[in-house]
C-alpha cells in the first residue's frame, strides 16, 4: 500500500479532512497536520511533509492552501521535492508523467472538494514515463 503525505493550512483543513476520508483503505496517509480550522503558518506543516517525501517515509504528498501557491513554493524549497500546483485532472496526471512530481498542491478556494478528489485520484494512479523525461527531470535538482 501506498505511503503518502498530507499537509494543509487553516484554508485547507476542511478538504484535508475530505480527502483524507476518501483514500481510507487505498492508500496509509501521514496526516501532518494541520489539525484544526484556526489560523496557521503554512511552512510548519508543509516542512515536514516534504521532508517526509524527500526522505523515502512517504512516497508521494498532497498538500492544500486557499490558492495551492504557498505550499507549493514550500515545498519546492525541498532539493528532492517536485511539487505540481493542479486545478485540473489533465495536470496531475501530466505532472506525474512528465515530470514525476512526488507532491500535489490544491487550491482549495479556487475548486470544489469533488474535483480535488478527482485530480488527488489521478495524481496518485499515474506513473512516470521517464524515456525522454527522465535526463529533464534529472536536470531540476540544483544539487
Amino acid at each position: 500500500m501506498k505511503k503518502i503525505a498530507i499537509a494543509c493550512d487553516h484554508a485547507g483543513f476542511e478538504y484535508k479532512e475530505i480527502i483524507k476520508k476518501h483514500l481510507e483503505g487505498k492508500f496509509e496517509v501521514e496526516d501532518f497536520g494541520t489539525f484544526s480550522p484556526d489560523s496557521v503558518d503554512y511552512p510548519d506543516f508543509v516542512h515536514p511533509a516534504a521532508t517526509s517525501v524527500e526522505n523515502g517515509e512517504n512516497e508521494l504528498g498532497i498538500l492544500i492552501c486557499g490558492s495551492g501557491q504557498g505550499v507549493a513554493i514550500t515545498a519546492n524549497k525541498h532539493q528532492q521535492i517536485r511539487c505540481a500546483l493542479c486545478w485540473m485532472p489533465e495536470l496531475a496526471e501530466l505532472a506525474r508523467q512528465h515530470n514525476n512530481a512526488n507532491m500535489i498542491a490544491i487550491p482549495a478556494r479556487f475548486i470544489a472538494s469533488e474535483l480535488a478528489i478527482d485530480i488527488i485520484e489521478k495524481f496518485l494512479t499515474t506513473n512516470f514515463e521517464g524515456g525522454r523525461h527522465q535526463n529533464r527531470v534529472e536536470k531540476i535538482s540544483t544539487c
